[in-house]
């Protein structure tokens, strides 16, 4: 394997891909992707004029934050990592990304929703490994 793409959030489960990644394709190129998704800042009120922007940039410090501690632990051991932050719809911008930019496989941690949650949240993971052309493995 020579580009592995994991998406990044920061989270245990996100952490556990990496892990993953670090044991099963320790010579691969890594890039982890964090992808901000705007209508989450909707739900959070910053539709309110002025406030999207703080948002936004609040996320996007606390992404780049996260990706370099994940770059840097990564690295330590021997990995080989990019990173990015994208914007848009998660799954739709994790598969294009992937598709655009070369990666022979996405590997990415599950939240583990269940039921209703599932029902009424969606899961990322799950609408990835339906639209991606590449292989995704999914570390719960």
């Amino acid at each position: 394997m020579r580009h592995v793409l994991v998406p990044f959030d920061g989270s245990e489960p996100a952490e556990r891909a990496l892990d993953h990644v670090a044991a099963q394709f320790p010579d691969a190129r890594v890039t982890l992707l964090t992808v901000i998704d705007p209508s989450a800042g909707f739900a959070t009120g910053a539709g309110t004029p002025g406030t999207a922007e703080v948002w936004y940039e609040s996320v996007r410090e606390r992404a780049e934050t996260n990706l370099a501690e994940a770059r840097a632990e990564a690295e330590a051991r021997g990995l080989r990592v990019d990173t990015v932050v994208e914007t848009g719809r998660p799954a739709a911008t994790i598969v294009d990304y992937a598709e655009k930019h070369g990666a022979e496989s996405i590997v990415m941690g599950s939240h583990g929703r269940r039921g209703v949650s599932r029902l009424l949240l969606g899961s990322v993971a799950e609408s990835v490994v339906r639209r991606s052309s590449v292989p995704v493995t999914v570390v719960p």
